[in-house]
């Protein structure tokens, strides 16, 4: 059972970085985005107000720069050449100040050297220069975007950790639903549901699963009756009621990857007006699926769904597009959007989502996370999808 990538697979994934700065004309680079540092290095750490990056000097040796709190959980898990540390943020001297004295020594200085971000950036109070302005360079260049289309299409090894996520996902939705009753609490039924599928998936996978973000986890997020008609709700402690339409999420994160299995479920009972609408949107969610494919791009799949809600005359019921990528992160580029002409490719990892918000009675959003084949797709999610079989 895969619960990790190997060290092999982050030495190629570096190797494919350096290519990208060879065709850029870079001599090095610097890294400040979280998820690319884990992407490039397998180390999963807090962004705080202390600085941290990944850098690639001119020789692509790959260096983290961290503070010293980090230091020896560098060395140990990280798949770099060297770690460089700094004393405590803030300080007497500035972490840049360290930082220009590494780039320095390795021979940054007089060099073309790539970014995605000419600074560090925190929400938790972190001031200080960018590196322009303390780093003496040939050129800087942009590669901002960069490593994110090299995360477009996963590898084997990272299919079978969003495989392995959709199970565990599985599990707490199907706890999610058993125990949703009317009189019930939000809360009281999510919290229940994702500690049990949580201690299952901990006992049956054991010690060397690293979540690198949530274990097992069902949720509604609020959108429970009325205020599911609410896209993104959030929790409300809303006590169930009869009738209600409930929009659901559940999902486990293994190793840092993410997939997503989302559905809408009535409490005991369905109206003629809410069969109509999760009818409609069952029937959208079809047209994208028929949709994705190899050499197809990802606005065509939005201009399917679009055309079916004009047929059906519910366009002013939909507020969102019909899904993204996800992997690394729970969304991710590219995107099933007008404007997104990207071409999809076999390996790309997508949700498929197209959603219909009426207000007053609720919202009707499935979400699966689908792989694309060479043929079409492999559904990932595999939790019923038809009404008889989301009524609590």
């Amino acid at each position: 059972m895969l619960l990790t990538i190997p060290k092999s697979e982050f030495k190629e994934r570096q190797q494919k970085f350096f290519n990208k700065l060879s065709e850029e004309n870079c001599d090095g680079a610097i890294i400040f985005a979280v998820t690319d540092i884990f992407y490039l290095t397998g180390f999963h750490f807090h962004s705080t107000e202390r600085p941290m990056g990944v850098l690639v000097d001119p020789d692509h040796k790959v260096h983290l720069f961290v503070p010293a709190l980090e230091h020896t959980h560098a060395e140990e898990y990280a798949v770099i050449d060297h770690v460089h540390s700094y004393p405590e943020y803030p300080g007497i001297k500035h972490p840049m100040e360290y930082l220009k004295e590494v780039l320095q020594k390795f021979g940054f200085e007089g060099k073309t050297i790539g970014y995605d971000s000419l600074g560090y950036g925190s929400p938790m109070g972190y001031s200080g220069p960018s590196v322009d302005q303390f780093l003496e360079v040939k050129e800087f260049v942009s590669l901002k975007g960069i490593i994110e289309k090299l995360r477009f299409v996963k590898s084997a090894n990272e299919i079978e950790l969003i495989k392995e996520s959709c199970r565990w996902g599985n599990l707490a939705h199907r706890l999610l639903q058993k125990y949703t009753k009317a009189g019930l609490s939000e809360i009281e039924i999510t919290s229940k549901a994702s500690t049990e599928a949580t201690m299952a998936m901990i006992e049956t996978l054991g010690p060397n699963y690293k979540p690198h973000g949530r274990t097992a986890y069902a949720i509604f997020r609020g959108q429970i009756g009325p205020e599911s008609a609410f896209p993104h709700a959030v929790t409300q402690n809303v006590i169930m009621s009869k009738g209600d339409t409930l929009v659901t999420g559940a999902a486990a994160d293994v190793f840092g990857y993410h997939s997503e299995l989302e559905r809408t479920m009535f409490v005991e009972e369905v109206s003629k007006d809410q069969e109509k609408y999760f009818n409609q949107m069952y029937e959208a969610q079809d047209v994208a699926f028929s949709a994705i494919k190899p050499g197809a791009t990802y606005s065509s799949v939005e201009e399917k769904v679009q055309q079916y809600f004009k047929e059906e005359g519910i366009t002013h019921l939909t507020q969102h597009h019909t899904g993204h990528n996800i992997g690394l992160l729970g969304h991710e580029a590219p995107f099933f959007d007008l404007g997104d002409h990207t071409v999809m490719e076999p390996g790309m990892v997508v949700t498929v989502e197209p959603g219909i918000y009426v207000k007053g009675l609720g919202g009707f959003r499935h979400s699966d996370t689908v792989l694309i084949t060479e043929n079409g797709i492999e559904m990932l999610t595999y939790y019923p999808r038809d009404l008889n079989s989301l009524i609590c």
